[in-house]
């Protein structure tokens, strides 16, 4: 009697429970904290990491310093690989641009032309130095793996916009980060928060197209539910088994949604021109569709995009070697796309509402590795940001003469991600799960808002 009146009721729960999930992952904030600025986020991931007194902060203590040892002029620290050669310039010029006056290498010529557009922060930094550690740390708030992503908290929190769609979306160029897929994982969190991975190939998504009548797999999408919900009545095993139901209606309604969003050809050809479809070089053309996919996606109410770098054939921006090449290439195939973007967002009213991230995992060094590289660096590197909340045409925090250690407005990635949840209206120490007995939160027990950047 006990156990029919136990299913009886877990029943009755049950049927509303799977009601909410198959409209859409439920969110756990029943009101934000406070005013949201921005409802999207899309996440720039500069998978290598860039180095930011070749791109983005200039420093002309390198040319006067070219070819001494650093050990004479600056402390240096051990570096990954402790091959610690001269000082080295920047292979590239650089000028101000736009109203603002900010400094901008040639690497990025069409960046350059949006750059009162961007608002940078020169003095990130990292705790580590390596990069699988590195990209968990920037993605998770943890070193270490396992812990929820970024884009898996933003989806947990505010739920999508868009039943059809998953919160969480990573727009794939074809290389997966050091680290793997637990860069994108949900962690503790409900598995229904995970990263959905598209991949640059077509289909996007793997098994998309069905193989049977809507009808045959709708009759088999309600049979595994009525399975599960047999099974979550015997165990109580809540989150996996809901989060399986919804999952199964989502990837369903995706088989619909995903090729209509997929398919740019229906873009104006100044459009596609504009991102660079139409690009000679395969990169481009490659990183110019993800980025006009993740403004479709912002359109229909994803909620956290990230877009991964496309393989250029130079070990993304990691260049310990070649670096002239390297960052050349990489530049080539994500300049012109992200400055369409920004564009785009504009020109559709979607600005205000959306928040655009720049980064990568750190920095690098000022000095050289062998020939032509440079070795990662934590201790001072460069991010920017666009869109609804900052400021336009700003830049704030510093980095020595050299570009090596940030010495003014220091800040690390517990204080992006408390800024980034921060404009979707969301307080970083309220955002929390009880896990492993006590309560878990992206931002740990840190976290700082990166208050003078912000409007």
């Amino acid at each position: 009697m006990l156990l029919g009146c136990a299913n009886g009721f877990g029943a009755v729960a049950l049927t509303a429970l799977s009601r909410q999930w198959a409209q859409g992952n439920r969110p756990a904030l029943a009101q934000l904290h406070h005013p949201a600025k921005v409802k999207n986020i899309i996440f720039l991931y500069m998978d290598g990491a860039p180095s930011q007194v070749d791109t983005f902060d200039y420093k002309p203590a390198l040319e006067r310093y070219h070819g001494q040892d650093p050990h004479s002029i600056f402390r240096v620290e051990p570096t990954q690989f402790n091959n610690i050669g001269r000082v080295m310039k920047s292979h590239w010029k650089f000028r101000r641009h736009g109203q603002s006056g900010l400094w901008c290498s040639e690497l990025f010529p069409h960046l350059a032309k949006r750059i009162d557009d961007l608002c940078f922060v020169r003095s990130m930094t990292s705790k580590f130095p390596e990069h699988t550690s590195a990209n968990y740390f920037l993605h998770t708030g943890s070193g270490i793996q396992g812990r929820p992503s970024m884009g898996a908290w933003i989806s947990y929190g505010l739920g999508s916009e868009n039943q059809n769609l998953p919160g969480f979306i990573v727009l794939n160029g074809g290389l997966i980060p050091p680290g793997g897929l637990d860069n994108f994982n949900s962690g503790f969190l409900p598995a229904a928060y995970q990263g959905s991975i598209f991949r640059a190939a077509n289909p996007p998504v793997a098994n998309l197209a069905s193989t049977e009548t809507p009808a045959n797999q709708r009759a088999k999408i309600d049979l595994l539910r009525r399975l599960d919900q047999g099974i979550l009545n015997r165990t109580g095993n809540a989150d996996q088994i809901e989060s399986a139901i919804a999952n199964y209606e989502t990837a369903f309604r995706m088989q619909t949604a995903i090729p209509e969003l997929m398919d740019v050809a229906g873009e104006t050809e100044a459009t596609r021109d504009l991102y660079g479809i139409n690009a000679g070089y395969a990169p481009t053309r490659i990183y110019a569709n993800q980025c006009l996919v993740a403004r479709r996606l912002i359109e229909r109410g994803a909620r956290f995009i990230e877009i991964t770098c496309p393989n250029v054939g130079a070990d993304r921006w990691d260049q310990h070697g070649n670096l002239r090449t390297g960052h050349q290439n990489n530049a080539l195939a994500v300049d012109q796309p992200i400055a369409a973007l920004l564009y785009d967002l504009k020109a559709r009213g979607l600005w205000d509402s959306t928040l655009v991230v720049f980064a990568g995992e750190f920095g690098r060094t000022p000095f050289a590795q062998g020939a032509d590289g440079r070795d990662h660096n934590p201790f001072g590197f460069t991010v920017w940001f666009a869109g609804g909340g900052v400021k336009p045409g700003f830049a704030y925090g510093q980095t020595d003469e050299f570009g090596y250690k940030a010495v003014e407005g220091k800040y690390e990635i517990h204080d992006l991600h408390a800024t980034m949840l921060h404009l979707l209206g969301i307080d970083h120490t309220r955002l929390t799960l009880r896990f492993g007995g006590r309560d878990m939160r992206l931002t740990d027990v840190h976290g700082e808002l990166i208050e003078p950047i912000l409007l």
